[in-house]
């Protein structure tokens, strides 16, 4: 059997249960990766005992995805530029000029404090920049379009058979459901056509506060507008509304659609596209249900916030953490396997798979005037780590192998690079 050929596992010719291999000793460092053993396979062997420095031609199947990834960009901003011609009109309409400058000027604080936190989750295995582009603009502009197109028909259809007064339904019922499911189409979309970077749940959880960021942006611009163009006293009225929306709960709807995130994200690391697909379903539910709990809260606001909203978010902060540490081991352990088949060390494993390790060799590359070229080599083992985990849990063999042998040589080419 070749390296090229996955090894049997179930719905494979020549699998049977009863021939699997042990796996080896911290194989499954953690929770986030977990291999089963028929798909367990040995990094391929270094077999010139040192990687040269020559890259290859980049295989078809890697040209074809990075393609997808700039295609779904594409059409993200055709999108957005037709749903500017919905939005943007609303926007005027509700606010004023006046409101919509100072609105939007307002929105950048909050906005500012969710894509620094997005930049601080997606630190260990940066997402591609186009991605996280689609993923703004699917948030800021196209899902409040699908948003104003679904409402008046979700109301029509299940406003009379709720039972509720229109503004309890629209509050409650209309605007979780509707809202969580236009921002979550994105997900979907980026789930289906840039897959190799959306295997997990932190990705899952990156691109969903990134949607949500967006999001909240728009409908900040709304509401900071409003105030200014409907009040008396429009400054106060603005304070308060800042206050609430800006300053205690910047991050509710990131918490409301990573927990759509999340689900998808832990479905794409263990299944192939179409139980994926499901967990969009799935996912969906906690997310409106925080988001229909959220908008209830009414008069016990304060209360319900520290007893309720305020441990939320510290829950989501610690499997934030915990997936982060997860994170880390897995990428060790996966570098570790490439170090006994010959391709590192295990002081450069150690050096490019911890925080200490990281920020000691990008130091010391600066000194000497390959600082870019460090991080380049960190990132690239870092891509390479989460590449073998693909290989591993069985889902695409051939295509990330051929990922892998082109890595394994910009990472000989990176290393060349550094040390002269």
């Amino acid at each position: 059997m070749t390296m090229n050929d996955p090894r049997p596992g179930p719905g494979h010719p020549g699998y049977s249960p009863g021939h699997q291999r042990p796996l080896p000793q911290q194989a499954n460092p953690t929770w986030l990766g977990h291999v089963q053993p028929e798909y367990y396979r040995p990094a391929p062997a270094n077999s010139s005992g040192r990687p040269g420095p020559a890259l290859p031609p980049a295989p078809p199947a890697a040209r074809a995805r990075r393609g997808s990834v700039s295609g779904l960009l594409v059409a993200g901003v055709f999108l957005g530029f037709f749903s500017l011609f919905l939005v943007l009109p609303f926007l005027l309409g509700s606010t004023g000029i006046p409101g919509f400058v100072i609105g939007f000027i307002a929105s950048l604080i909050p906005l500012g404090t969710v894509l620094l936190t997005v930049r601080f989750i997606d630190r260990w295995e940066p997402e591609p920049r186009p991605l996280l582009l689609f993923a703004f603009v699917w948030g800021a502009v196209v899902s409040i379009a699908v948003t104003m197109i679904l409402q008046p028909y979700f109301s029509a259809v299940a406003g009379p058979a709720s039972g509720l007064d229109y503004t309890t339904f629209a509050v409650t019922v209309q605007a979780p459901v509707v809202e969580e499911f236009a921002k979550s189409l994105g997900l979907l979309l980026l789930l289906l056509f840039a897959r190799k970077h959306f295997d997990g749940p932190v990705d899952g959880v990156v691109f969903a506060f990134t949607i949500a960021a967006g999001f909240a942006f728009t409908e900040n611009i709304l509401y900071f507008g409003r105030a200014i163009a409907e009040s008396s006293d429009p400054g106060t009225e603005l304070a308060v509304v800042f206050f609430l929306r800006g300053v205690m709960s910047p991050f509710a709807h990131a918490i409301f659609t990573g927990t759509t995130g999340l689900i998808m994200g832990f479905a794409a690391r263990r299944w192939h596209n179409g139980l994926s697909v499901l967990a969009f379903g799935v996912g969906l539910v906690p997310a409106m249900l925080l988001h229909s709990a959220w908008n209830s809260m009414g008069a016990n606001f304060l209360a319900t916030y520290i007893l309720v909203q305020v441990p939320i978010f510290l829950l989501a902060v610690l499997v934030i953490v915990l997936l982060q540490v997860a994170e880390r081991r897995l990428t060790r352990q996966r570098l570790k396997e490439y170090a006994a088949a010959g391709w590192f060390t295990a002081a450069e494993v150690e050096m490019l798979a911890t925080g200490a390790g990281r920020r000691s060799a990008v130091r010391w590359a600066g000194s000497i005037g390959r600082g870019p070229q460090m991080k380049a080599l960190v990132h690239a083992a870092t891509q390479l780590a989460f590449t073998r985990q693909r290989i591993l849990s069985g889902r695409d063999v051939p295509a990330h192998q051929l990922d892998e042998r082109q890595q394994l040589a910009e990472i000989a080419a990176l290393r060349v690079a550094v040390v002269g």
